[in-house]
């Protein structure tokens, strides 16, 4: 398989988590994102929304969205899905970080790490910074009296929740001020 991404994208890292954590051979590809080439007309040729992760099976399947990419690794592989009964509980999961958490982190920890300081927007940053603190809240309560988020293992809605949480640069998130994070 051949995961289309670049070491920045906290959902290309979900992706190629969720891939390396199920023992799936893949390969990446690397997107210059920074210089444009997912809103080229080649790469949208592949993914014709323009982003990354994008994922290419073996069997020429095309899957874009880390969620999407994931959920296909779980079923095809059976790993990271927890039990049956679990899975409506670990797409709510999934469905919530791409919504409350790791779109805004995406974007708050592009404005703050790669954009100049010069074209920053500091009241957009803000409200980003705010928007995360309630969403860091929620996971930092949901993981207060147990190690997973659904279960007793690992699954793709911990891996969701954990895609931009893994990098370093400051963007709002301090892994020191939730202990259950």
């Amino acid at each position: 398989m051949k995961l289309y991404c670049f070491g920045e994208s906290g959902n290309a890292y979900k992706a190629a988590l969720t891939l390396e954590l199920s023992n799936i051979k893949w390969e990446p590809i690397f997107v210059d994102f920074f210089n444009g080439e997912a809103r080229s007309e080649a790469y949208k040729e592949i993914n014709p929304m323009g982003e990354v992760p994008t994922l290419v099976t073996n069997d020429g399947i095309t899957i874009t969205q880390s969620g999407a990419i994931q959920q296909y690794i779980t079923d095809k592989t059976g790993k990271l899905g927890g039990l049956e009964n679990d899975r409506y509980e670990i797409l709510r999961w999934v469905l919530w970080d791409n919504h409350k958490m790791s779109s805004q982190a995406g974007i708050l920890r592009f404005l703050s790490n790669f954009l100049p300081k010069e074209k920053r927007p500091q009241g957009a940053m803000d409200f980003l910074k705010g928007r995360l603190q309630g969403a860091y809240k929620v996971l930092d309560d949901a993981l207060s009296s147990k190690d997973w988020l659904v279960g007793d293992c690992i699954s793709v809605a911990d891996i969701s929740c954990c895609g931009y949480l893994f990098y370093e640069e400051p963007f709002g998130f301090n892994r020191y001020e939730w202990k259950n994070i």
